[in-house]
């Protein structure tokens, strides 16, 4: 197992890379290609894959659209020493966190692969959005009861005005904020994400702005920022309820005069970006308790857009839910496979804590598991029964588990195979409560391995954990 993984085909670069991030205290490892790299993945847990961009066969850009499509979740690094704005802009629209230039320095990569490994623990504490969900623009149109928020996300797409979307943690603000750019004249211009909560204030606030060549010690090249990759396109700022006092300052100033200053910077840079926000978090709230600007807040509340919780709007269930199931039908091989009534009737009245994602995940669970091309009300009730009676809407923990750890038994296996039998029951004839949940535990895990055929990556997604959950309960358990 590696934390950070180095793909290189100079070895000498590579493993001197590589020793350099152990040094500096990385669990790492070092690959020659990035076929080797995509092996290691479909195995081994991985949070911080740091590539070079001109690699013979499959190159850097090739290997990061790969390993976004098996593993969104990992943070991807891009180093190359033929590095340009334009290149930057298109690693980032193709999902690399940050991009190094060379000739560096020591500090400057432990940097960038520490904010990088911030930013995958902070996406895999969070439930996983396949990369494969409906568009952003089909998924406002297709809800009936986001008819009122369709027609807000027309109006803001024609504006330059700063947006801000309200709703609890999976509504799907960041597929409304995608669709606001995607609508309007910008779209042919950069989408570019900052995610607010994920990096402390250092961190932060150089994604945000860059840095000048020796703006703090190992800066040896000039880094531009997110704003600076926005260009004229559109940059989202997600979760900015979470940011520090002294970032809230220059974010301020961002948005009031349109311009910004990279660190150890000499002149003020101007931007063209237009600005979409989100938060989970009640900012009128944290502005009564001091806890946010009260200026930021109004400058951020010019376009207010919330999305209603799944809750509220329950007719659109079914509808989500089928096409949820149609799309990952197809992406699993099960063409034509569907919910029958009951089942979506069961699934209508549930009330759904973890909103739109908790849906989906609980939808492809059901698709991966189906041994027909129905899927009825006994296989629905069978997964409900486990994964929504206990949850609560303001419970940060709504989807499956994190990477920290995590409770497995939101899947409800099938019948076993040649699996363990399980632990006799104590004298008393009642089997204590932890002694219950590690044996579903490992029903569980084998019964995804089996489906997925050994593929551990498959077998994750199907259990709706992240990939070091399940690597920490293989060893747990002692599951070859």
């Amino acid at each position: 197992m590696a934390d950070v993984v180095v793909v290189d085909d100079d070895a000498a670069v590579g493993t001197g890379l590589s020793d350099l991030l152990r040094q500096a205290g990385f669990d790492t490892r070092y690959l020659s290609s990035a076929t080797q790299a995509l092996d290691l993945l479909a195995t081994s847990p991985v949070e911080v894959l740091v590539t070079d961009l001109r690699m013979p066969g499959m190159d850097g850009m090739q290997l990061l659209e790969r390993v976004k499509a098996r593993a969104p979740e990992i943070a991807v690094v891009m180093v190359t020493a033929f590095g340009s704005v334009p290149l930057a802009v298109k690693a980032m629209q193709a999902g690399a966190c940050d991009f190094i230039l060379k000739p560096f320095e020591r500090e400057e990569v432990v940097r960038a692969v520490g904010k990088a490994l911030a930013m995958a623990r902070h996406a895999s504490s969070r439930p996983s959005v396949p990369a494969s969900a409906l568009p952003a623009a089909d998924l406002v149109r297709t809800s009936a009861g986001l008819r009122d928020v369709a027609a807000l996300v027309t109006r803001a797409a024609a504006s330059t005005a700063t947006v801000l979307l309200l709703g609890e943690t999976g509504t799907g603000k960041g597929l409304v904020a995608r669709a606001i750019h995607e609508s309007g004249p910008r779209a042919r211009e950069p989408f570019v994400t900052v995610h607010c909560g994920a990096l402390p204030e250092a961190l932060l606030e150089s994604e945000l702005f860059g840095y000048e060549k020796g703006a703090f010690t190992g800066a040896g090249a000039r880094k531009p920022g997110r704003v600076e990759l926005a260009g004229a396109g559109t940059l989202f700022l997600d979760e900015i309820g979470d940011v520090s006092a002294v970032v809230q300052v220059k974010l301020l100033r961002l948005l009031q005069e349109r311009t910004y200053e990279p660190l150890g910077a000499t002149r003020s840079h101007k931007t063209e970006a237009r600005f979409v926000t989100a938060t989970h978090r009640d900012l009128e709230a944290l502005v009564a308790r001091g806890a946010f600007r009260e200026d930021l807040y109004y400058r951020l509340n010019v376009l207010p857009i919330r999305l209603p919780a799944l809750r509220e709007r329950r007719s659109d269930v079914a509808s989500l839910a089928s096409a949820f199931c149609e799309r990952h039908a197809d992406a699993n091989g099960k063409p034509g496979t569907h919910l029958d009534a009951a089942a979506l009737a069961l699934l209508e009245a549930e009330p759904w804590p973890g909103n739109v994602r908790q849906l989906e995940n609980l939808v492809e669970r059901l698709v991966v598991f189906a041994d027909t091309s129905v899927i009825g009300a006994a296989e629905v009730q069978a997964a409900l029964g486990t994964t929504l009676r206990s949850a609560s809407p303001n419970d940060d923990a709504r989807a499956p588990a994190s990477a920290s750890g995590g409770d497995l038994r939101a899947v409800e296996p099938a019948a076993p195979t040649a699996r363990p039998a399980p632990a006799a029951l104590p004298s008393g004839g009642e089997r204590p409560l932890e002694q219950s949940r590690q044996a579903a535990e490992r029903e569980a895990i084998h019964e995804a391995l089996e489906r997925a055929r050994g593929n551990r990556t498959q077998a994750a997604r199907m259990l709706g954990v992240s990939r070091r959950t399940l690597y920490n309960k293989l060893a747990e358990y002692q599951i070859g």
